[in-house]
């Protein structure tokens, strides 16, 4: 076998085209967007390499045919948050061989351990966390979902038996789009409503700096209180996320709470983009394009993705989640726009809004992954 740096086009189509080998067979994954992967390890678009750096490599064998790939990353603004100096590693694809496998494995290790770092977390991404981060555990009969991982089975075996150990477990939720709110959701949402200085507002593209100003508001707030590796969000990075969401996002689905007009709280979902991106082979070339927005508007999604939720911590506990939720729902169900809702992704870390999510919404989990710890 032989490990290749990737330098070429050749490489990055070898990283690419293993996929289409792996998961010959398997009706529920959708190949991931080739161009939005690339995006990642691009240095010009990528800002996380402002902070940090990343590599990857391709695995061949004796005929030199790809069977494994791997990347290794270092984002600086995280990495020495922790007990240890920690890396990452990510975009993992392998053939059924632990041996393969643990040569990828033994490769990210080495290049991290090189620059310092005394552990790995994986498979996460050099950038956000809502894009390919942790191992498919649980679901892997249902239809991959847009930007998370889908895997083998067998991938779970060559972490663990590699020395990786589960650092925290992220779950998926389920709901029908089509049953009513639950009456304890109706009384929560009801009583939240009569106090006049809460306001529920749908969002308005036509004013998408508003509200892209409101996101990173309570983004900073809520998202600083729960997690230790928490990065502030930039105005430019706010209106980067709104510009990438604008041409596909549904309004109906993304809600804003405001106290006294200050923003509070914020869920914004939006269709699930695999629903319409598994006829274009996971290139959005030109034809891609015009075959990705011809299904998605001759026959648009039926599940809606929630991909944000939160609210800033001195607002928790007063019932907004049941208003955004009531809200959401007497504009959607008339509509029959949708069948389901599924919002990801709550670390099993966020006890808070796993239980408020069962009680008040009625959720059931429908994928899980799990983030994984290896120790040097």
């Amino acid at each position: 076998m032989q490990l290749t740096e990737i330098k070429d086009k050749k490489a990055i189509n070898d990283f690419h085209n293993l996929t289409f080998k792996i998961y010959a067979g398997d009706p529920n994954w959708v190949s991931p967007i080739k161009q939005e992967v690339e995006a990642v390890f691009d240095r010009k678009t990528n800002s996380y390499y402002n902070h940090g750096d990343a590599i990857r490599w391709v695995l061949y064998n004796n005929n030199k045919e790809p069977i494994g790939r791997v990347a290794a990353f270092i984002n600086e603004r995280t990495a020495h948050t922790f007990d240890q100096p920690t890396g990452g590693m990510g975009f993992f694809e392998c053939i059924n061989d632990k041996n393969a496998a643990f040569i990828l494995f033994d490769k990210c290790k080495e290049w991290l351990s090189e620059r310092g770092m005394k552990a790995m977390d994986g498979p996460i991404n050099f950038g956000e966390k809502d894009r390919y981060w942790g191992l498919l555990t649980e679901g892997g009969d249902k239809p991959a979902i847009y930007t998370m991982n889908h895997n083998p089975d067998y991938y779970r075996a060559f972490f663990e038996e590699y020395g990786f150990a589960k650092f925290y477990e992220q779950i998926v939720y389920y709901r029908s789009a089509i049953e009513p709110p639950s009456p304890r959701l109706k009384a929560v949402a009801e009583r939240v409503m009569r106090d006049k200085l809460y306001r529920f507002e749908r969002l308005d593209k036509s004013k998408s700096e508003k509200y892209a100003e409101d996101f990173r508001t309570i983004y900073n707030k809520a998202w600083k209180a729960e997690r230790s590796d928490y990065e502030e969000m930039k105005k430019e990075r706010a209106l980067e996320i709104m510009k990438k969401l604008k041409p596909i996002i549904d309004e109906d689905t993304c809600w804003f709470v405001y106290h006294d007009n200050k923003p509070v709280g914020v869920y914004v979902s939006i269709p699930e983009l695999n629903e319409s991106f598994r006829y274009i082979n996971g290139d959005l070339n030109w034809w891609g394009k015009l075959k990705f927005f011809w299904h998605f508007k001759t026959k648009p999604p039926r599940t809606t993705m929630g991909i944000v939720f939160g609210i800033i911590p001195e607002y928790q506990g007063k019932g907004l989640e049941a208003g955004i939720f009531s809200e959401l729902g007497r504009i959607i169900q008339p509509k029959k726009t949708y069948d389901s809702v599924l919002i990801s992704w709550i670390g099993d870390f966020n006890d808070k809004m796993i239980h408020l999510l069962i009680a008040l919404l009625q959720v059931t989990p429908y994928k899980k992954f799990i983030t994984y710890r290896k120790l040097f």
